[in-house]
């Protein structure tokens, strides 16, 4: 199977629709909302004991009959039954898809990059995808079933992350001054 190998780089690149995309170093708003989604899932994680967790985190994954390519969600999600705990160096750049992906959209993202990093997460088994919207206050949850949108009064959930819950409000509030 051929692999995509891309230079390291500060922020990283990714490998989308067939061309190497550099991350976007983030404003405040996509900042906040990653920060939290990471602090969340990461309380849940460590609670639950099921996985690791991380942002900004490569993976280089394949869909079936497809090259390897370079992905770098905002925040990630694997379990240890997809990489085992004791595979400490084979996490620092799994070669398999994580469980969950945060992406949080950034005002210069085109649909088509994110419609075809959502299609080679799932198709390579990742099990959901969340898309945080911070200027429409929603988050779009894609799995293999299909596509849900919620609002800032839902709560984030997805069966694949057992217990896992958070506000969608959380992600669009700034901490309030005491």
């Amino acid at each position: 199977m051929r692999e995509i190998v891309l230079p390291e780089a500060k922020p990283a690149f990714e490998w989308v629709n067939g061309r190497a995309l550099q991350k976007v170093s983030p404003r405040r708003k996509h900042s906040l909302a990653q920060s939290e989604f990471l602090i969340t899932l990461g309380e849940w994680a460590r609670a639950s004991g099921l996985g690791r967790f991380g942002t900004e985190w490569e993976f280089r994954i394949a869909p079936a009959g497809e090259e390897r390519r370079p992905l770098v969600p905002d925040v990630a999600f694997l379990s240890y039954a997809r990489l085992p705990y004791e595979a400490e160096t084979d996490a620092d750049i799994p070669r398999v898809a994580p469980d969950a992906v945060v992406e949080v959209l950034s005002s210069g993202d085109r649909r088509r990059d994110v419609e075809e990093k959502v299609r080679v997460y799932l198709a390579a088994g990742t099990s959901v995808v969340f898309l945080v919207d911070t200027k429409h206050q929603t988050v779009t949850i894609r799995d293999a079933t299909g596509s849900q949108t919620i609002n800032r009064d839902a709560a984030v959930t997805h069966s694949s992350l057992p217990g896992f819950s958070m506000p969608a409000s959380s992600l669009f509030e700034e901490p309030r001054p005491k």
